[in-house]
């Protein structure tokens, strides 16, 4: 008889090792392998791969039939925007977010809501079923006959009681609390992870069921387990802020059935998650004029436009090295920045401590940035404020030339409809036709920028 034998598995690729190292092989990680048992093949139950389509054939593109997948809406804008329209039919969500940011939470006020046509099936492996209770209580959130909970970790009592209730929505809180009798390891390791998230997708595939799974994150802020989870599911989101600011942020990262880095942001109230419909005018609400390193940004973030102000501070460095800082953007992209301006513009900042920050916790990742970050910093070192309602946008080059941006008409129009009257965009970006009451200034080189706004 076959005997279970123990092996050394990566928490990061999957990859497994005979005896442990400190290096994993497949991956180049240091401090990854984890200890598991790998029952043998005879122990394995023969359905455990079996497919979702009983019998495959090859067909031609032409012989498929495509039909718009179905959607339930969730009755909160923000997050059918992230899921682009709604909940598919049949798909497999992962949320992920730091502990205590707001993922239950969010996660029983979308379910409230959509118990009212549909039946839910929350299942919690963190919880009781009367901590939930005093959560909703909490929330003001509405009690419905198709709104169920459940408290189990095992996958052996889940599928049954998913096949009696019947549900339309099933929620796993979260994914590395669960597990399966087939595998001997722990509840969160590698393996159990990836078989439980495996038998879930199989569900929802094989009969139309929308799963939800909640994940853990690690230190670094990446979902914790296998990155296998996260391609084997259909929709992989993240819910960001931070632990002082009221803000939320709801962003997609991955979507078979929507557009990827769409963004949903909310605030956190005594009675849950209130989403805010034009975030642009929040976080320019405590925008002041006339202030020295400070610069207006026209970001996209999806498919949605959106302002956030630029923060720069520029002060002589009293250290042998200088301090470099950025929140909200790439640090590396920084000191890129810097160099191209001391080689282009002349400007020394080789002595100068430099902090930046994006204002509202908002992490700015597109190359757009790239003025707002380069005109906050002069507008700092000189001590000389910017104009009066501008707004800039675009990507800074190694040469100093300025490369175009996506979406750029969408972009001037947001800063319209603000009241901005200045707005720099590269000069493929700019508009053929004029804009009433708006100067719309197209530039193609660093010191076109440089001239415009600080002569």
């Amino acid at each position: 008889m076959a005997k279970d034998k123990t092996v050394f598995e990566c928490s990061d690729c999957g990859e497994k090792h005979s005896k442990w190292q400190g290096k994993c092989s497949g991956c180049g990680n240091w401090n990854s392998l984890v200890e598991t048992i790998e029952v043998s093949a005879k122990a394995v139950i023969n359905t455990r791969f079996s497919a979702l389509n009983k019998q495959s054939s090859v067909v031609t593109l032409d012989q498929i039939t495509a039909q718009d997948v179905g959607r339930k809406i969730t009755g909160i804008g923000e997050l059918d925007r992230v899921l682009g329209g709604g909940l598919a039919q049949g798909s497999v969500i992962l949320l992920g977010g730091d502990p205590g940011i707001g993922k239950s939470t969010l996660l029983l006020q979308t379910l409230a809501k959509i118990a009212e046509n549909n039946k839910v099936l929350y299942i919690t492996g963190e919880e009781s079923v009367q901590q939930i209770a005093l959560r909703a209580k909490r929330l003001d959130v509405a009690s419905h006959q198709n709104l169920r909970l459940l408290s189990e970790i095992r996958m052996e009592s889940i599928l049954p009681i998913v096949d009696i209730e019947t549900p339309d929505v099933v929620v796993i809180d979260s994914i590395q609390t669960v597990y399966s009798e087939i595998l001997q390891s722990a509840p969160g390791s590698v393996a159990q992870v990836r078989e439980c998230s495996s038998m879930l997708t199989r569900l929802a595939k094989g009969r139309q069921i929308i799963v939800i799974l909640v994940g853990h994150v690690t230190k670094d802020g990446a979902i914790a387990g296998p990155r296998v989870l996260e391609h084997i599911v259909d929709t992989v989101l993240y819910f960001e802020g931070e632990q002082h600011s009221n803000f939320r942020m709801l962003r997609s990262v991955k979507n078979r059935f929507g557009a990827v880095n769409e963004l949903g942001i909310f605030a956190m109230t005594d009675k849950g998650l209130r989403e805010i419909n034009n975030p642009s005018a929040l976080f320019l609400s405590s925008y002041r004029a006339n202030t020295p390193g400070s610069c207006i940004l026209i970001s996209e973030e999806g498919t949605r436009p959106l302002l956030v102000e630029v923060q720069a501070l520029v002060d002589q460095s009293h250290m042998r090295a200088a301090r470099r800082v950025a929140v909200g953007m790439d640090g590396y992209r920084l000191s890129l920045l810097i160099a191209i301006m001391q080689r282009h513009l002349g400007i020394q900042l080789y002595d100068q401590d430099i902090f930046l920050n994006i204002v509202g916790g908002v992490k700015v990742q597109e190359p757009a940035l790239d003025i707002a970050v380069v005109l906050s910093i002069i507008s700092s070192f000189k001590n000389k404020p910017l104009p009066e309602k501008l707004a800039v946008c675009g990507e800074v080059g190694l040469s100093g030339e300025i490369r175009t941006v996506q979406k750029g008409q969408d972009r001037i129009k947001e800063a319209v409809k603000l009241g901005f009257t200045t707005v720099v965009v590269p000069k493929a970006n700019a508009p053929k036709e004029k804009i009433n009451g708006v100067e719309v200034v197209a530039v193609d080189t660093l010191e076109q920028v440089i001239h415009h706004c600080f002569r």
